[in-house]
């Protein structure tokens, strides 16, 4: 059998692999697809997007949440050599507008819960296909388009005539300095970075993922879509994010990707569920057993093996706790999982290490089709990003960026070429604008965003991110913190409340849960003090912060302050927040 050269092609071969196999399901096993039933789906949906006039090189918008039909359509799409791309479900008419256009989308696929704020973008689609009906403004059905095939259709004509280089997908970037730019992928980039990622780690037939992360992110397009088609990956489409938790034990995956907020929470869950325990018998049992997965973690993060008495000793906690823990989680049987869109903390790491859990921190960008750089699964290094992936190069510029050079670099921004040249050299080094080193072994570390580096009054060059990862492993309320110092005499910080974290405050005190009452408890602002005092104190003087103010809202990702992947918009939020930080100086 040939190696494929397309992630069609690769879908088809894999689909053969075992047809009976479960490809697609979504939890409690409400909807299983076969990979023949997949397959066969596939087929009908591209004939179905050639009859209405889809073809090689044109695009299709896709605004679903996370369930089976958008695999469906975007690998209906994929195999006439059409470009389907997926836009953030928290985009507004005008944003939806711009990315629309920015295409030259002339198909969007949507659900019935997202099609006013579609058709309210002003886009004039040629057709408009609601996966679950046909309310009013649709255009079809998925249903109907699926029936709209010929049977003359040459499905396999189609897809053969697929070229490596034919661009397989746009992801458009967060847009954290400025309007979103589109990522150009091949199938040739995409299937580059898989060839590269399987020489670390190993993904095979039947091993199981989620897809809960936005579609239109880099992340859960390659962990999840592209894994699927070109190594067979079973996926469990969870459609609302916040429920991935609870998804976990369902789907038991042996993979997993998630980003740094969700395993502090995941940690967090645990922490809470070990101090709300009545039985004193069974919270000395955790307090004995999680004491060892914390030996446990810091022996890795050294390098070390632990002594043979405790070695004994983590054995029969593993037995006891630790394994029912890992269960409880639905991590019973996960081999290894990444964390990557931003940096995690340490100790939030050294958690999951200590528990006999692989998490892998990796670094990427969608301009180098997700990933890399990744720490390998038993050789990590916490702290860093881990080494170049293989087949990569990298290198620092003289002012410390990363500079990247891989067959995953992207062909280019969609109709950008003058912020394409800026971004990848004539050489082909892409300019990552974030700023790091390189350890003797190879691995990198992260230090900051090239443009975010705070100088101070003083002139000291400070890591924002790297202050506020501080401060959230010892500040469990806060969801978000900014910390503001450009040419300031000190540094001061921004904190909303995570939602959870806030609403168990608010119950424990018997106050208001909403977000603007608690912002003004007296007893809320000391916890976080005492949150931040612990985190100062692992900072150097000129990096603490001195002040800090609680918001009375919540941030929503894909807001004006926060990207659709939980990064921050650090230029709108210091113009949006001008007066509370000019009273922190005050």
């Amino acid at each position: 059998m040939s190696t494929p050269v397309t992630v069609c092609a690769a879908f088809q071969q894999t689909a053969l692999i075992d047809p009976d196999a479960v490809a697609i399901r979504t939890v409690g096993d409400t909807v299983t697809i076969t990979w023949r039933d997949y397959a066969a789906r596939v087929r009908s949906i591209a004939a179905g997007l050639s009859a209405i006039g889809l073809g090689r090189g044109d695009t299709v918008a896709i605004m679903l949440t996370n369930r089976p039909e958008f695999a469906l359509v975007d690998c209906g799409a994929m195999h006439l050599g059409a470009i389907a791309f997926s836009v953030y479900n928290t985009s507004s008419p005008e944003q939806l507008n711009y990315l629309f256009d920015n295409a030259d989308a002339t198909v969007v696929v949507t659900e019935t819960a997202f099609l006013p704020t579609v058709l309210a973008s002003g886009i004039e689609f040629e057709h408009v296909v609601v996966v679950d009906g046909k309310p009013e403004g649709a255009t079809l059905s998925l249903e109907e388009l699926e029936a709209q095939g010929s049977t003359e259709f040459d499905f396999e004509a189609a897809w053969q005539a697929v070229q490596p280089e034919d661009i397989l997908t746009l992801i458009y970037t967060s847009g954290t300095t400025g309007p979103p730019k589109g990522v150009q992928l091949s199938h040739h980039n995409i299937i580059a970075l898989s060839d590269s990622a399987m020489q670390v780690v190993d993904v095979k037939f039947g091993d199981r993922i989620t897809s809960f992360l936005p579609s239109a992110h880099i992340a859960d397009r390659a962990s999840a879509q592209y894994f699927q088609a070109l190594r067979g990956v079973q996926v469990t489409h969870v459609a609302d994010p916040r429920t991935v938790a609870a998804a976990l034990p369902d789907c038991k995956p042996t993979i997993w990707f998630a980003v740094p907020r969700v395993w502090e929470k995941i940690k967090m869950g645990v922490e809470a569920k070990m101090a709300a325990e009545t039985s004193p018998v069974k919270k000395a049992l955790g307090g004995w057993a999680m004491g060892l997965a914390a030996k446990n973690g810091q022996a890795k993060l050294a390098g070390k093996s632990l002594g043979p008495l405790d070695a004994l000793q983590l054995g029969l906690a593993d037995k006891l706790v630790l394994g029912k823990v890992r269960d409880a989680l639905g991590m019973g049987e996960l081999k290894w999982a990444w964390s990557g869109a931003a940096a995690i903390a340490p100790e939030t790491l050294t958690f999951f290490m200590g528990l006999n859990l692989n998490v892998c921190e990796l670094w990427g960008m969608s301009e180098m089709a997700g990933a890399g750089t990744v720490n390998p699964p038993g050789k990590v290094k916490v702290g860093t990003v881990g080494p170049a992936l293989p087949g990569t190069e990298i290198k620092l510029a003289d002012d410390g960026e990363i500079l990247f050079r891989g067959p995953g670099n992207m062909l280019g921004y969609r109709k950008e070429p003058e912020k394409t040249r800026e971004c990848i050299d004539a050489e082909g080094w892409l300019h990552t604008g974030d700023v790091g080193t390189i350890d003797a072994d190879g691995y990198v570390t992260i230090t900051d965003r090239k443009k975010e580096i705070i100088i101070n009054a003083a002139g000291k060059n400070m890591s924002p991110s790297n202050i506020e990862n501080t401060l959230k492993v010892t500040t469990p309320l806060a969801a978000t913190i900014t910390v503001i110092g450009d040419a300031k005499p000190y540094n001061v910080a921004l904190v909303t409340l995570d939602p959870d974290a806030a609403a168990a405050y608010a119950e424990k005190a018997g106050v208001a849960a909403d977000p603007a009452t608690l912002a003004k408890d007296a007893g809320l602002v000391a916890a976080i003090q005492a949150g931040f005092d612990a985190g100062n104190a692992k900072l150097s003087r000129v990096e603490q912060v001195k002040k800090f103010t609680v918001l009375g809202e919540y941030w929503l990702p894909g807001s004006e302050v926060l990207t659709p992947t939980l990064k921050l918009r650090r230029k709108p939020i210091s113009q949006k927040y001008a007066e509370a930080i000019e009273e922190l100086y005050s």
